[in-house]
């Protein structure tokens, strides 16, 4: 895994019992999983909204956080990028419409 993303996630696991006053991660880790979630989803809308406009300065920033968010949502659950990238190997070599139509039906 990239050596950035280690780190991320070890400042924002490091972060998360500082004092919520002066760590945006604290902050946010005291408010909760549902806040965590929907500050992923204000992410993932914004950098939908850059692409869409063909602007590719905001959607690098919107997409790094995004990134950030989703790794804040991932130690809250005490999960990794190493665990989403094990399902993406898993997944390689699959077309997407097989990996779809193998995921469990609701």
């Amino acid at each position: 895994m990239d050596d950035r993303l280690t780190r991320l996630e070890a400042t924002i696991r490091a972060r998360r019992s500082a004092d919520p006053a002066t760590s945006y991660v604290a902050s946010l880790a005291q408010k909760g999983r549902a806040k965590m979630a929907q500050k992923l989803g204000e992410e993932a809308t914004e950098t939908v909204i850059a692409a869409v406009s063909d602007d590719r300065a905001g959607t690098i920033s919107e997409s790094a956080d995004l990134l950030f968010h989703l790794a804040c949502l991932l130690a809250d659950m005490d999960l990794s990028f190493a665990d989403i990238l094990a399902e993406l190997d898993a997944r390689e070599g699959l077309s997407g419409l097989e990996e779809k139509a193998s995921r469990a039906q609701d």
